[in-house]
């Protein structure tokens, strides 16, 4: 089966059905699911491939029927506080999905946030910022490169001189990511540059992260990961890099290849050590026709000469992937046509405190009942990795999702993801956050982040597609965090909040 070709033909490999409004007399009826091609692609690209071919049309949804929530109070007392939600993506009028989040090391009241925007015509993606800490957000479509459009997946950052980047991947040529920068906090934005690209590669789920540790000999360098489909479908991870401030890139084969049809590498995150060290994580599933319900090995490798080259791979852990009940090809969440994705997302210490250099990586784990978050640490560079340890309380059986993690300046590690304790039949969800301050022994009791509750198949594709990730960045005792919502009961939003330690 060669994927790459389908791409380039433009045609879908596997029949799509797009999204079906439900009878007006019925009100309270679940919406038809939008189906995503069973293709081993980010999920962004697959909404983008049949938005484009006419198998999915945007319409918002109806509100649904789902069990009676009943959330905990957001209070202060005692503390930790839960920090009061914004609608980021306000005033866009088509799902948002896939929330990355960044602030600026200078200014702690500038943050930038984006996603998947529907309504963003070429784009399809959209990015907000903030100049008062997140109370208000402003926006516009994102930047594309000439002649092309946006496949999704968005991702931001800021550099230690205040420069902020927008980026995702782009249909030029073929196919590439692409990286835009702004010195006015995105007032305004420069052209879009190509940062990873392999001629005749499809690129697909990229990561950007930026060495903003001042003490680093490759300072202010700008990382990008991304997998790249060859047109024998093998995949490999490849990381761009630039000194230049996102001018010009040079990019490195980092992972070995897995070879299709047997093994997908896919959903690599980034992250920096205190002397420069890059660190490289990934998934690698096993295809029994799909990775769905696949027990997969999550991969860590490392380049200690700021991007040039890389280390073996090491295994960090073997997880479960969620079941295919819906038919996506990494599996879905429980009771919905929702695909789920695996980002082992990696946060370094940086602190300069008794654990600086330590690695934290978040996962979810299928235990067969429901998807579980974990929290594993590496105190040796990544060689050996600690029993994970679950971040929710032991009465959570419910699913747990989207997980993201982060390290902030004084060595907490921060953990944000979506849970449905509060429903019990496990169809509705919230965000949730905690905090180890004990090098991911032990977690903090879990705050309740969401004001109000998300019913899944009020995201605008009838429950099809809520995106790949979340995400959330730490400044002084805050945790932002951003999430995709669907409390306004038609279409999925990107919303902001998180926690005051």
């Amino acid at each position: 089966m060669r994927l790459r070709s389908a791409l380039l033909a433009g045609v879908p490999a596997i029949a799509v059905l797009g999204l079906l409004a439900p009878a007006q007399a019925a009100s309270t009826a679940r919406p038809q699911p939008a189906k995503l091609e069973k293709l081993p692609y980010s999920g962004g690209v697959l909404v983008a491939r049949g938005i484009r071919a006419g198998t999915i049309h945007l319409t918002a949804a109806h509100a649904a029927q789902g069990a009676a929530i009943v959330s905990p109070s957001l209070n202060c007392t005692p503390g930790p506080c839960a920090l009061k939600n914004v609608n980021a993506s306000s005033g866009t009028t088509q799902p948002v999905d896939e929330t990355p989040i960044a602030i600026n090391s200078l200014n702690a009241k500038q943050l930038i946030t984006g996603g998947n925007d529907y309504a963003c015509g070429t784009s399809l993606r959209g990015f907000w910022t903030s100049n008062n800490g997140g109370k208000s957000w402003s926006g516009s479509c994102g930047v594309d490169l000439s002649g092309s459009g946006g496949d999704g997946d968005p991702v931001v950052g800021y550099d230690l001189n205040g420069t902020v980047y927008q980026g995702g991947i782009e249909t030029a040529n073929g196919s590439a990511v692409g990286i835009a920068s702004s010195t006015n906090n995105g007032a305004s934005w420069n052209s879009m540059v190509i940062a990873s690209q392999v001629s005749g590669d499809f690129a697909d789920k990229p990561w950007l992260q930026i060495d903003t540790n001042p003490n680093s000999p490759d300072k202010n360098t700008l990382y990008v990961s991304n997998t790249m489909f060859a047109s024998s479908s093998n995949t490999t991870i490849y990381v761009s890099h630039s000194t230049d401030s996102g001018k010009t890139w040079s990019i490195v084969a980092a992972s070995p290849t897995a070879i299709w049809p047997n093994f997908v590498n896919q959903f690599s995150d980034l992250a920096t050590g205190p002397d420069g060290t890059v660190y490289l994580t990934y998934l690698n599933c096993p295809v029994s026709g799909t990775c769905a319900g696949q027990l997969s090995t999550l991969y860590i490798q490392k380049s200690t000469d700021g991007g040039k080259t890389w280390s073996s791979q090491v295994a960090i852990g073997k997880v479960t992937l969620a079941p295919g009940t819906c038919g996506a090809f990494y599996g879905c969440l429980p009771n919905t046509s929702e695909r789920v994705s695996e980002i082992p997302a990696i946060g370094v210490d940086n602190s300069g405190g008794t654990r600086s250099g330590q690695l934290y990586v978040v996962e979810y784990n299928w235990t067969g009942s429901y998807m579980q978050v974990l929290v594993t640490s590496s105190t040796d560079g990544g060689t050996t990795w600690s029993t994970p340890v679950p971040v929710a309380p032991k009465s959570d059986t419910h699913d747990q999702f989207f997980p993201w993690l982060n390290v902030g300046s004084t060595g907490n590690v921060g953990v944000t993801w979506l849970d449905r304790r509060n429903d019990t039949s496990n169809i509705n969800y919230e965000a949730f956050a905690t905090w180890s301050s004990d090098g991911g022994t032990s977690f903090k009791k879990n705050v309740l982040i969401a004001s109000k509750p998300s019913n899944p198949f009020n995201d605008g594709f009838g429950s099809g597609f809520m995106g790949d990730y979340s995400g959330n960045a730490w400044t002084g005792k805050k945790l932002y965090a951003s999430w995709t919502d669907t409390r306004n009961g038609s279409y999925s939003q990107n919303e902001v909040g998180g926690l005051k330690r």
